[in-house]
């Protein structure tokens, strides 16, 4: 079956779609910088803590405008750009802490941001990750609509949040401090009134806007894409993906510069965890059988490239490597030559 495009994009020149792109990025990144605050005030407001709130409200916001993209896309009949917008947009994320990192310049992010609830969310991501990938490479089949995998993945993301916040309430591991070591302080006391309510209705109406903006980059790219016959799997995964990303590195390199290392580990942690229900969503909205058997082999590499940074970044969590060259870790060394390595191969094919 043929993709669907939007007449009403499809009638745009190229200088107004272009133009479109370029807009939605930019409300996609000033709605990203505006909602770190909040989300540092949610965190002290609720007593849930930077870790919890990073990976679950933080990481789900800002990944509104890339599910809006992956759900916009599979509906139109584009699924390798479903699919590699979201699995791209963890691989682009990962890359973004390295870069925090980079940014941060007393000691190694992974180092300072000592956190458990922060390793075993990553542990689940790797989990959540293998899961999507034994959906491209076992049978097909359907279960209430979607692919058995699909399903899985919203039992393993609940069960990883709930989990999550249990680990941080009761820890059986705790971090060694060290003189590096910025722990979670909270800048105000912990409120029910109208001063959450107040919070938490900016908080919406930024993931709203930000939804809309994806909804807008997503009509965009399938439009380029239906024009120029472009490879979807490098769309999604180097531009849609990419640009739906900016708020977690606004969101990350804030977060740092405000000293809330945990909220910045645990939002792009927490966000690519959400991202893998971008694969339930799409597989939902793509009404021409599973999604997992209808992507490319570059799709299914992308995918096992966010596997591979998230491993690494787990190892990194782990090992707490105090400096390395350039005061960063050896870990953000590797997520950058892992990503630029997966963007010249993807070039290349």
């Amino acid at each position: 079956m043929p993709p669907r495009c939007s007449t009403m994009f499809a009638d745009l020149s190229l200088p107004v779609l272009l133009a479109l792109i370029v807009l939605a990025a930019v409300v996609i990144l000033v709605s990203g910088l505006r909602i770190t605050p909040l989300a540092d005030r949610l965190a002290d407001q609720t007593g849930l803590g930077e870790a919890i709130i990073g990976g679950v409200l933080l990481g789900a916001a800002t990944s509104v405008a890339g599910l809006a993209v992956t759900v916009t896309s599979a509906l139109d009949g584009y699924p390798s750009l479903s699919f590699s917008n979201a699995v791209g947009g963890i691989a682009a994320q990962t890359a973004f802490l390295a870069l925090a990192d980079v940014v941060y310049r007393k000691a190694n992010l992974e180092h300072a941001a000592a956190e458990i609830a922060n390793v075993f969310q990553a542990g689940v991501l790797v989990v959540l990750l293998s899961i999507a990938i034994l959906g491209t490479t076992g049978p097909e089949g359907a279960v209430l609509g979607v692919h058995p995998a699909s399903l899985i993945l919203v039992i393993g993301y609940g069960a990883g949040v709930v989990l999550s916040r249990q680990v941080r309430q009761d820890p059986m591991w705790k971090p060694v401090e060290t003189d590096a070591t910025k722990l979670d302080t909270p800048d105000e006391d912990e409120s029910t009134g109208r001063r959450l309510m107040l919070t938490l209705m900016v908080f919406g109406g930024l993931m709203l806007v930000m939804a809309l903006a994806g909804w807008v980059l997503s009509r965009s790219a399938s439009t380029l894409i239906n024009r120029f016959d472009l490879s979807q799997s490098l769309v999604g995964a180097l531009m849609t993906a990419v640009l739906t990303s900016l708020p977690e590195l606004v969101t990350t390199l804030a977060a740092v510069r405000r000293g809330a290392l945990q909220l910045a580990v645990g939002g792009i942690i927490g966000g690519n965890m959400f991202d893998t229900l971008f694969l339930f969503a799409a597989d939902a909205a793509y009404r021409d059988g599973s999604i997992y058997h209808a992507v490319t082999p570059g799709d299914v590499f992308w995918l096992g490239t966010g596997l591979t940074m998230t491993a690494v970044l787990l190892l990194g969590l782990v090992l707490r490597q105090r400096n390395g060259p350039g005061r960063i870790g050896w870990e953000s060394v590797t997520l950058l030559c892992l990503y630029a390595g997966a963007i010249a191969v993807q070039a290349m094919t």
